[in-house]
This record gives structure tokens, sequence and C-alpha cells, in this order.
């Protein structure tokens, strides 16, 4: 059985998205179900026969192009490089049957689209690939006007259970004050912090105007999502993108 999130966006029908929760696999203990991350401690084999479910469940035109993923802001051209994971946070493509993936459990995953259905994107959005820029440049990358993008932003943790320090604050605020707002002191040197509304603004100021997705919070719901926050040795889900097709 799987429970798995479909973006409500308006995107072309050329392209498909989809958010894995941890339902639907075979992986056990803290990996239970449907843990698709090979880095993280489970059974390799486990995490092979849920990639392989993942692939017949989605009829993936082929497998996704994996990361290996370092919290930072370099986006790759998915498919470019075969075999290991490249080390990168974001993918973007513009052919047909080339699924772009980032894996999470806290982190932001931002899944993007042009109005023709000619270019997608996935990128992976901790707090500091974020202030990085990530999201800036899978946008640049997308080689379309900016009014041109759709994004959504797919189950995260919510500000509610998203607790940094002043560090964090100071790299959003000191690039940009009025992200400020995205911030609530719950201490001298603790603030809850809106990943939401920090992708939201970025994007904004870099000329994306339709966003779509939050309102989860991966920490909250143990049923649905893995949280590293609130689990330290856990699964990873992923979001994936692609253009209807054969490569």
């Amino acid at each position: 059985m799987t429970d798995w999130i479909e973006p409500n966006w308006p995107a072309p029908l050329a392209v498909r998205a989809v958010f894995t929760t941890r339902a639907g696999g075979v992986s056990g203990g803290p990996y239970t179900s449907m843990n698709l991350a090979a880095h993280v401690g489970d059974d390799p084999q486990s995490v092979d026969a849920n990639r392989h479910r993942l692939r017949g469940a989605l009829e993936l035109p082929a497998g996704p192009y994996w990361l290996n993923q370092v919290h930072g802001a370099r986006v790759v051209a998915a498919g470019a490089v075969s075999g290991t994971p490249v080390e990168a946070d974001a993918a973007v493509t513009d052919a047909s049957g080339v699924v772009c993936a980032v894996m999470t459990a806290d982190c932001l995953p931002v899944l993007f689209c042009d109005r023709a259905g000619e270019r997608v994107a996935a990128a992976h959005a901790g707090w500091r690939g974020l202030g990085a820029g990530v999201l800036e440049t899978t946008v640049v990358s997308m080689r379309v006007p900016e009014g041109e993008i759709l994004a959504w932003l797919g189950p995260a943790i919510g500000p509610g259970n998203f607790e940094v320090g002043e560090e964090v604050v100071r790299v959003f605020v000191d690039a940009d004050p009025a992200s400020e707002t995205a911030f609530r002191a719950v201490s001298g040197v603790r603030w809850k912090a809106d990943i939401y509304a920090l992708a939201r603004r970025r994007l904004r100021r870099a000329g994306v105007r339709e966003v779509y997705g939050g309102g989860w919070c991966t920490f909250s719901d143990p049923v649905r999502f893995f949280s590293y926050r609130r689990d330290g040795t856990t699964g990873r889900m992923a979001a994936l993108i692609w253009l209807q097709g054969t490569p």
C-alpha cells in the first residue's frame, strides 16, 4: 500500500511528479517501510527492493537520477553522468524520460517545471542549501524566463518544530532583512523558523511568482513521514519529477 503525494499545481500534462511517504516498502525498524536512501544504514537489499517498487508503481521511464546531496547549491543536468551519484543538491532536465529526484527527511524538497512543459527540476533545500542559494541557482539553470516557472514545495519540517540558533537567522536576515518575519524567538538564543516562508520569499525574489504546496510537518507526523530531527536514525523519502516519454 502506498500513500504518496501528487503535487496540486497547474503543471502541463507532460509533467509528472510525486512525493513518496514512508508507506509501501519492505524496510524494517527505524526505516519502516519505504526508505529509498542507501546511505542511512538500512539493509541494501531492502533499499533496492524499495527502489524497484517505486519504479514499478509509478511506471517510471527510467531509474531516478539520485544525487549525493551535501546541503549546497550545485545544480547538475540529470542524466549527464551515470554511475556513482554526483555531488549536488538539485538536478534539471529538458529530456523526456529522465527522472530528477531528491531525498529528504525534514529538509524542503522543491519541484520545478515551466509552463510549456519542456523543462523540470528538483531541488533539496535544507537551511544551508536554501541560504546558499540552491533555489535561485536552480531557477537560473532551467534557462527559461522566471515568470514561466512553477514551483511546488513538498513536505518538510513545520514552523512549530524547526528550532534553530542565531547563526541560521543571520544567514537569512543578513542577506534579506525582511526575512526576519520567518523567525519567531523562543528564547534569547533560539528561534522557530518557517522554512516554507523562507523558500517562498527566495523564490519571489528570484522572479518565480507561482509557488504551490507547503503546509505539512514531517516532524509531527511519524506515521506518514520520516524525520531526521525527530528520530535521528531514519529513512528518506523522495520527490521526483520527469517529462512523460522515453529517453
